[in-house]
C-alpha cells in the first residue's frame, strides 16, 4: 500500500503552482486581442470619424466584458467568476480534453487528471483574486479544500514551518513560468502557445501528487463513459471537463463564504 501523501507534501507542490499562475492570470487578464481596451480609451484610426458616431462605436467597444473595459469595472465578483469559467475556462477545458482523442487508453494515464487539475487550480486562483483572496497561503488551503477535500494548517499553508524550502519553492515557480518569461521578452505579450505550454508544466508539477488528483471534480457519469471511447471520447472529455470547472466555481464560493462569513 502506497504511503499517504502528507499535507505539508501537498503545500509543497502547492506554493510553487499558485505563484506561478499569478503571471498567467495577470496576461490573460491584460491579453486584449481585438484592441477593445485601447480602443475604448483613445482610437487614432476613429479619430477621423464623425464624433457622434465616433462615440457610439467606442461605447460599444467598452461595453464588451472583458478585463480592463468600463463594462468588467462595473461587473461584480460573480459576474467575473462566470466570465472566467464561461471564457477561459473553455480555452483550458479543450486543452484538458485532447488527450481524449485515445479514449480508455488515455484515461489509464494520469495526463488528463494532471492537466485538468492545473485548469481547476488555475481557476480557483483567478477566482480567489475577483473575491480579493489575494495571500499565498490562503489560495493555498482553497485548492486543496475544492481540489483534494484538504483542510490545511494556515501555518503550513503560508510556508511557515521548519521544513519549508525556500530556494526550491523559487526555482520551481522559476521553472513553471519560464515559457511565459520567454514569450514576453520574444513577442511582447502573452501567446497561445506559451499559454498551452505552461498549462501543460503547471499540470506537470501536480504528477508529484498524482493519487491526489483522483479527488477532483469531475463531469458526469456519461461524460466518462464517452471519455472511454476513441476520437470521440475527446467530446466527451471536453464537456466533462466544462462540467467539472463548474462544480469547483461552487466548492470555491462555498469556502470562500465560510472564510469571510457573509
Amino acid at each position: 500500500m502506497a504511503e499517504a501523501i502528507s499535507d505539508r507534501h501537498v503545500v509543497a507542490v502547492l506554493r510553487p503552482f499558485v505563484r506561478a499562475t499569478g503571471p498567467l492570470l495577470d496576461a490573460l487578464r491584460e491579453a486584449d486581442p481585438m484592441g477593445l481596451r485601447a480602443r475604448a480609451s483613445a482610437d487614432t484610426e476613429l479619430a477621423k470619424v464623425e464624433p457622434g458616431l465616433r462615440e457610439k462605436l467606442l461605447n460599444g467597444l467598452s461595453s464588451v466584458r472583458v478585463p480592463g473595459t468600463a463594462a468588467w469595472a462595473g461587473m461584480d465578483a460573480a459576474q467575473r467568476t462566470d466570465w472566467w469559467v464561461n471564457r477561459v475556462g473553455r480555452f483550458t477545458a479543450l486543452l484538458t480534453a485532447i488527450p481524449g482523442l485515445g479514449g480508455a487508453l488515455a484515461d489509464r494515464l494520469p495526463v488528463q487528471d494532471a492537466l485538468g487539475a492545473a485548469s481547476q487550480g488555475l481557476l480557483l486562483c483567478a477566482i480567489a483574486g475577483e473575491h480579493g483572496v489575494t495571500e499565498l497561503g490562503d489560495r493555498v488551503r482553497l485548492l486543496a479544500w475544492v481540489l483534494f477535500d484538504r483542510t490545511i494548517d494556515p501555518v503550513i499553508a503560508a510556508g511557515k514551518h521548519a521544513e519549508h524550502d525556500a530556494s526550491a519553492e523559487d526555482a520551481e515557480t522559476a521553472e513553471l513560468t519560464e515559457e511565459l518569461d520567454q514569450a514576453s521578452k520574444k513577442h511582447g505579450k502573452l501567446t497561445l502557445k506559451a499559454c498551452a505550454r505552461t498549462l501543460w508544466r503547471l499540470g506537470r508539477s501536480l504528477l508529484a501528487i498524482t493519487d491526489e488528483l483522483e479527488k477532483r471534480p469531475r463531469g458526469r457519469f456519461y461524460h466518462r463513459a464517452i471519455g472511454m471511447l476513441p476520437v470521440v471520447g475527446m467530446a466527451g472529455d471536453y464537456f466533462g471537463e466544462r462540467s467539472g470547472l463548474k462544480r469547483v466555481a461552487k466548492r470555491a464560493d462555498k469556502w470562500l463564504t465560510a472564510r469571510t462569513g457573509t
